[in-house]
């Protein structure tokens, strides 16, 4: 009965996403976050959002203006300027306006001296990337931090896997342009990595093989208005546009997730390991992503998921490997203690989720909060032994919840971690096969047709 009152709910609230085709969604979508910029033009301490708002608030509201057009037009008739690709255009147009023209505009504006164009993460990879390029480790050593001005350390920290640093090659190479700044280079990456993944969803065939068979239907209308939803809630959620914008360095890592889960939903494991090692060779949070896409993978067969392993545990392993070599000391100062806690200085990731709240007001409530978070972990890895994802969708929804119930839990946290349960959440329609496949859960989680 539980089963089917969850059913029940997912189908309503899909019905609701697709009403008018799925224009109606859009228009509330683009509306939302029209006022969301507009009140962090007006009201937000941290200057760079500021100046995302003033930019992003003019793009939503021309993207609401045409989606409202395109509501009409779809209640006249006119599936034509309001189908999938006239959504699909809309969403990108969108993304350019609200994420990579803010974003440009502020590194333009850096590039000529305005230190206020840039969050801190985008100045500790560059850092990162020239420490890298003249000492073979993007790293300080605890003396070296402590040697730092006291507002300083904080910069000194890089908190990342040794990958991420590669983004801070272009200035560390060229100095300092709008094109060199590390943002730029964050944006291309998440541009590619979402177009391949869309492109494998769109061209796979759900089945065993990465093509589709002559006699195997065409595009699924379906499953492409799933896919811009996707796309939507990966790029123009300000969630999303603020992080590229400002900051950024979260969006490659979450573009990475999604690419290793569309090849994943197409059977290339091979490739969705290297993708996903690639990913945690920058940042941690791609890891649990790569731990549940892996019990996906065993469900085919030990040769699967050991070729998966290959490259998702090879690649992060080998990146790890020269700055343990170079520097030991500070690459456990920097991934394992700075996150943890136990740092020079405290991290400044404070944003009131439970896990904060519980650390801050009760005593031990770091110890308590920590317990909270093992516990949570520990329920996971039991699900996943016992009941494996045998579907991509499976596994993007253990991953959401998963990383969701993480961020809630973690003593130093952000509210823009939110994007990485958001966009697997917002995914799992988009990665179900065409045809259901043996998971017995694959029918029971089919979404509703769009409603056309």
């Amino acid at each position: 009965m539980p089963q089917d009152r969850s059913t029940r709910t997912s189908r309503r609230w899909h019905r609701l996403d697709g009403a008018a085709g799925g224009t109606a969604a859009d228009l509330a979508l683009y509306s939302a976050s029209a006022i969301f910029a507009a009140v962090t033009a007006a009201t937000s301490t941290l200057l760079p959002h500021r100046a995302w708002g003033s930019i992003a608030t003019v793009g939503y509201l021309i993207a609401a203006a045409v989606a409202a057009g395109q509501l009409v037009a779809h209640r006249r008739g006119a599936r034509r300027l309001s189908g999938i690709a006239a959504r699909a255009g809309l969403t990108v147009v969108t993304w350019a306006t609200t994420a990579l023209l803010p974003m440009v505009w502020q590194a333009v504006e850096r590039a000529d001296g305005r230190t206020d164009r840039a969050q801190e993460e985008v100045v500790v990879i560059e850092h990162a990337g020239i420490r890298l390029l003249d000492h073979g480790t993007p790293y300080l050593g605890p003396d070296a931090i402590r040697a730092l001005p006291a507002g300083e350390q904080l910069l000194g920290y890089t908190p990342y896997q040794p990958g991420m640093a590669l983004f801070g090659l272009p200035r560390a190479i060229a100095g300092d342009a709008w094109w060199t700044d590390a943002r730029i280079w964050f944006a291309l990456t998440t541009a590619v990595a979402l177009a391949v993944a869309v492109a494998t969803l769109r061209g796979g065939s759900g089945r065993t093989g990465a093509g589709r068979s002559p006699g195997q239907p065409g595009p699924d209308p379906t499953k492409d208005h799933y896919l811009v939803r996707a796309v939507q809630l990966a790029t123009i959620l300000p969630i999303c546009a603020l992080t590229l914008a400002t900051g950024g360095d979260d969006l490659p890592v979450l573009a990475g997730c999604l690419l290793a889960l569309a090849l994943g939903a197409t059977r290339r494991f091979g490739a969705a390991g290297v993708v996903i090692g690639l990913t945690g060779a920058l940042k941690l949070f791609a890891w649990p992503v790569a731990i549940v896409l892996l019990a996906y993978a065993a469900t085919r067969g030990w040769r699967t998921a050991a070729r998966f392993t290959a490259g998702a545990i090879g690649l992060p392993v080998a990146a790890l490997i020269p700055v343990q070599l170079v520097d030991s000391a500070a690459l456990v100062e920097n991934v394992l203690r700075f996150p943890l806690g136990h740092g020079i200085v405290s991290s400044p990731a404070q944003s009131p989720f439970p896990g904060y709240l519980i650390a801050a007001a009760l005593p031990a409530g770091r110890l308590i909060a920590a317990g909270l978070l093992v516990a949570a972990g520990v329920a996971i890895a039991v699900r996943l032994l016992r009941r494996p994802p045998h579907t991509a969708a499976s596994a993007a929804l253990i991953c959401g919840y998963g990383l969701l119930a993480a961020i809630a839990l973690m003593p130093s946290t952000r509210f823009g971690y939110l994007l990485y349960p958001i966009a697997f959440l917002a995914w799992a329609p988009a990665l179900l096969p065409t045809r259901p496949e043996s998971d017995p859960n694959s029918e029971r989680d089919r979404p509703a047709a769009v409603p056309r």
